[in-house]
């Protein structure tokens, strides 16, 4: 398994995986020619694209994924109360399911969705396996569940939000409305939330920390890093910060 980071944050998320003879998308909120720029900036057509899995119905998650489902004949699927909520359209093939579900398959990848905490319809987060090696999703959510973190607690990956810092958002440019939003319980993880995550985990095993959504108004990466660095300075040299403007490195498992 490999993955990378199409790109990550308020402007639009999508994230590349692929194993096997496998390839998905998790999430395309870029538009449809941006989404296939980048995909030809990694080395990717967006026809060779076996699914779209979406997360949540947010503009910058769902921008392009009806039409690049419709142009390339890509099979999408999706919780009910996203889809519903999102006003897809018609896709080539539309497969719902429960965020509440055991799991199941796309190709070569085995998927298993789990239910998080976000001003969202009906949002989720994945876990992906394939040949005994786990990347975990955790994004858009505004705390971690129990259950999430139980999820989340073997994998050899993890891509994990940090969307601000709290001092950061406290003194900047939001009206206090949208302060209350992003740092409530439904909104997005803070750097501080994300490393009591990482302390409650098993780190041994984890081979890349991959850092999404990160704020350009209410964050830093070097703010992130030193947060992160407080539970364990071993996670140096595992650990990305997604960009938004230009895809990521593959990271291979």
């Amino acid at each position: 398994m490999r993955f990378l980071s199409l790109g990550s944050g308020s402007k639009g998320n999508a994230t590349l995986i692929e194993a096997g003879g496998t390839r998905l998308l998790v999430d395309c909120g870029f538009g449809a020619r941006e989404a296939e720029r980048r995909l030809r900036n990694v080395g990717v057509s967006a026809k060779d694209l076996d699914a779209i899995l979406v997360t949540h119905e947010h503009g910058d998650h769902v921008r392009g994924v009806g039409t690049l489902a419709q142009r390339y004949g890509i099979e999408v699927w999706s919780t009910p109360g996203t889809w519903r909520q999102a006003g897809g359209g018609v896709v080539p093939a539309l497969h719902l399911f429960s965020a509440h579900q055991r799991g199941f398959r796309v190709g070569d990848l085995s998927v298993s969705p789990f239910p998080v905490p976000h001003d969202a319809r009906e949002p989720c987060q994945f876990v992906f396996e394939s040949a005994g090696v786990r990347l975990g999703m955790l994004t858009d959510t505004g705390h971690v569940t129990t259950h999430a973190r139980d999820l989340l607690r073997e994998c050899d990956a993890l891509m994990l939000e940090c969307n601000h810092d709290t001092d950061m958002l406290r003194a900047g440019p939001y009206p206090p409305s949208l302060q209350a939003r992003v740092g409530g319980s439904y909104g997005h993880l803070s750097n501080r939330q994300a490393a009591e995550l990482l302390d409650r985990l098993s780190l041994k095993g984890l081979r890349h920390l991959l850092i999404a959504h990160v704020s350009e108004k209410n964050n830093h990466p070097r703010r992130v890093r030193e947060t992160l660095l407080q539970v364990s300075s071993d996670l140096d040299l595992r650990l990305r910060v997604a960009g938004q403007d230009v895809p990521g490195p593959w990271l291979a498992l």
